[in-house]
């Protein structure tokens, strides 16, 4: 971290829910909208700043702007200004699971019409707001495949695991043609191909079911990235370059133990099987060799702050091990709601109160002081510190401070 310049200007990112889909009463959704992030976002974007975090997902509503055979990117100038005011620098979301109401996911017009609408989003964005570049074609690629291509939550509402596999490709070969369209706006710019770290085990009582938990395993967490980098169908055209940087997003329910039938059961707190997070990066890391981003995370309710105390343990030692970490993203900004039952999920830095018919925000103060914590012991172990440790042997201090933690998650290394 302190022997080359960063990719991002700040190594906390944060962001706000954004998805537009088509959920399961043929309605469409804007999470936007429900967060008050489009009333808000002068006020969103300086309370980032006022946190030191200079980096921010933000979406782009593709069925929203894309209409009667054009493009109108209005809805996104306000969101535009507030970054511009705040010195902000946006990773675009393209498609957080929405796309317009005419288009068949499972067609070649579909990848035609994103690469088009990338290009004009680009063309849109990039004269705007500061560089560099930063854009997600399609969030979370492997997760959108199972929530509308298997269990039937969204748009286009299939139910099937062939239908998940089919979906999968379809957004992925849409992927890869929107990042090309973008080069040919901006050569330079980034792409953060986002999607969940992701394990699967056997139940205790099913070692038959290994090699299936395994085989999830990979679906769950890698074939999206393979197909993106060229491993792969390469005749989709992917290669190295356009995976560029890996987005792994890691939630308490990201590891789960098999289930022949339905969703995969969440491992509970404390279970053995449980794998440390350094370990799930590194299995990223090796097969890649991207640079790498945590492109979301947090905990939930009061647990906010342990979780971050912990990612960050494992995210030092990643680090010490190698691996190209350019930054965390504690997402989301700003509170939730949970997509069934509507209730607030208590996951943001800033909670979300109903207050004279608004949502006001209220920063949870127990997360806001780790991430302070950790900030500042990350300034000064980098080259950005203007008051270096006297004692050379400090940093390696720290860092295997951290390292412990991820034996004694429940012990403060302070």
């Amino acid at each position: 971290m302190a022997q080359r310049p960063g990719i991002f200007p700040t190594f906390f990112l944060s962001g706000f829910e954004c998805s537009s889909f088509l959920w399961g009463n043929r309605v469409r959704r804007n999470l936007v909208a429900e967060t008050g992030h489009d009333r808000h976002a002068a006020e969103d974007y300086q309370f980032l700043s006022s946190l030191g975090i200079a980096v921010a997902r933000e979406g782009i509503p593709w069925p929203m702007v894309d209409k009667d055979g054009g493009y109108d990117f209005s809805p996104i100038d306000r969101f535009i200004e507030a970054m511009n005011a705040s010195r902000v620098i946006p990773i675009w979301d393209l498609c957080h699971y929405g796309y317009p109401d005419d288009l068949d996911p499972f067609s070649d017009e579909f990848v035609t019409r994103f690469a088009a609408y990338c290009r004009a989003a680009a063309e849109y964005v990039i004269p705007k707001v500061r560089g560099p570049h930063f854009f997600t074609p399609i969030n979370e690629i492997t997760f959108f495949s199972y929530c509308a291509g298997e269990w039937g939550w969204a748009a286009p509402y299939h139910c099937t695991r062939e239908d998940r596999m089919r979906l999968l490709e379809a957004l992925c070969r849409a992927a890869i043609a929107g990042v090309k369209a973008i080069r040919e706006v901006d050569p330079e710019a980034r792409m953060v191909h986002v999607d969940p770290l992701v394990q699967v085990v056997a139940p205790r009582d099913r070692p038959d079911q290994e090699e299936a938990a395994r085989h999830e395993t990979y679906v769950d967490t890698f074939l999206a990235w393979d197909i993106i980098c060229g491993r792969e169908h390469p005749e989709f055209g992917g290669s190295p370059g356009i995976l560029d940087i890996v987005g792994v997003n890691n939630y308490s329910f990201g590891q789960m133990e098999y289930r022949e039938h339905g969703p995969h059961a969440p491992l509970p707190p404390g279970d053995d099987r449980i794998a440390p997070l350094c370990d799930m990066l590194q299995t990223v890391w090796e097969r890649y060799r991207r640079p790498m981003i945590i492109g979301e995370t947090s905990g939930l309710g009061q647990g906010r702050d342990s979780w971050l105390r912990d990612v960050m343990g494992e995210s030092l030692a990643a680090v010490h091990r190698g691996m190209d970490l350019q930054g965390i993203c504690l997402f989301p900004g700003v509170d939730m709601p949970d997509w069934h039952t509507g209730e607030w999920v208590h996951n943001g830095i800033c909670d979300l109160v109903e207050e004279d018919g608004d949502l006001k925000r209220v920063p949870h103060q127990e997360y806001v002081a780790e991430l302070r914590r950790w900030q500042k012991e990350l300034n000064r172990v980098t080259s950005l510190d203007e008051d270096p440790f006297s004692d050379p042997v400090e940093l390696q201090d720290v860092i295997d401070a951290a390292h412990r933690l991820n034996m004694q998650p429940d012990k403060d290394w302070h």
